[in-house]
């Protein structure tokens, strides 16, 4: 759905996150992101990562795992529950501040140019079925608003800031997602 230049995914709950800011000028948006993300690890089925996203998260939560990230101002497009449950807190046309120092095919700083999903989930726990049929729909809308968004601009964030990350994992069924979309 546009919303006074504003693109939100109709099927998303919307929480606004406050980081974020606008792609430099004449930006084309021609790459997705898969992410994973779970606080703390390997916990789901909790509003942590809302938190995290909308700078809430109670010092409590923070242990040393993620005390790296607990001043960091992060933020996805979108986030994918276990449960299936899908939630935007970026507009499409914003940068969302999700890749961090990255880079793919050559060109620099991805949030610039990409979408950012993030997938509820751990790098070596397997991921949820209705997660990837949430993911494949996410997608298909997705590139019909930006059809630059081939194929093979869809990738994770290990692809983008290698030696650095390795999420969505060795789990994360690349060759099924694809099929999908």
């Amino acid at each position: 759905m546009k919303e006074n230049s504003k693109i939100y995914l109709k099927e998303a709950k919307r929480i606004d996150s406050p980081n974020f800011d606008s792609r430099p000028a004449n930006t084309e948006i021609n790459l997705l992101v898969i992410h994973s993300i779970s606080i703390p690890p390997s916990i789901f089925n909790n509003n942590n990562v809302e938190l995290l996203f909308t700078n809430k998260l109670e010092e409590s939560l923070i242990n040393a795992e993620i005390n790296r990230i607990k001043d960091m101002k992060l933020s996805s497009h979108l986030y994918i529950k276990r449960n299936g449950e899908l939630i935007q807190f970026v507009d499409l046309l914003q940068r969302a501040w999700h890749a961090g120092k990255s880079v793919y095919d050559g060109v620099q700083d991805c949030n610039n140019y990409s979408i950012g999903i993030e997938l509820e989930g751990f790098y070596d726990i397997v991921y949820e079925d209705i997660q990837y049929e949430v993911l494949a729909t996410s997608i298909k809308e997705i590139r019909k608003i930006f059809p630059k968004i081939s194929k093979d601009r869809i990738v994770g964030h290990s692809d983008i800031a290698s030696g650095r990350k390795i999420d969505p994992g060795p789990l994360f069924d690349w060759k099924r997602i694809k099929s999908m979309i």
